[in-house]
């Protein structure tokens, strides 16, 4: 067993996890009117939809219709986490011998910001192979146009 250093994020919760399913309309009828789940996002360009769980905004559900899931995207969970363990998670992952990936699946130093929740995240993989993300909502306005940036453009943009 390896001797890792007992720093981590402190996690607040789990925050979402996906599901793959056959025919996306069919799956966003049934958990919006027999499940009852709020209608977060839906993307049919990527067929994607996202629900909210409960209304704190703080739970999500993804459905990727078969063979939509982006590369890099595998099947995941989420773990909520504050904004500003977050903004350490690249350092203190590298510390551990772990690469933090951007949304883009890329080696990174930032957050990766998705523009329509607003969220910061970062990716990792476990042992395994399995993606692992770290989120925190912002407290900002949703922002379609932007998509998802790098943490510096999400800041700088508000500056601007």
């Amino acid at each position: 067993m390896t001797n890792h250093k007992n720093i981590h994020l402190p996690i607040l919760g789990l925050f979402e996890t996906h599901l793959t399913v056959n025919d996306l309309e069919r799956s966003i009828n049934f958990y919006h009117n027999v499940i009852g789940l709020q209608l977060a996002f839906e993307a049919p360009e990527r067929n994607a939809a996202f629900f909210w769980i409960g209304k704190s905004h703080r739970s999500m559900l993804g459905l990727w219709g078969i063979g939509s899931v982006p590369l890099g995207l595998t099947l995941h969970i989420a773990f909520e986490v504050t904004i500003d363990n977050l903004l350490d998670a690249p350092r203190l992952l590298k510390d551990q011998g772990i690469t933090p990936l951007s949304f883009y699946d890329v080696e990174t130093t930032q957050p990766s910001v998705i523009g329509w929740m607003p969220a910061a995240t970062i990716y990792l993989r476990d042992p395994d192979g399995n993606l692992i993300e770290y989120l925190a909502m912002l407290d900002d306005e949703p922002n379609l146009s932007v998509g998802i940036i790098p943490w510096s453009k999400w800041i700088a943009r508000e500056t601007s």
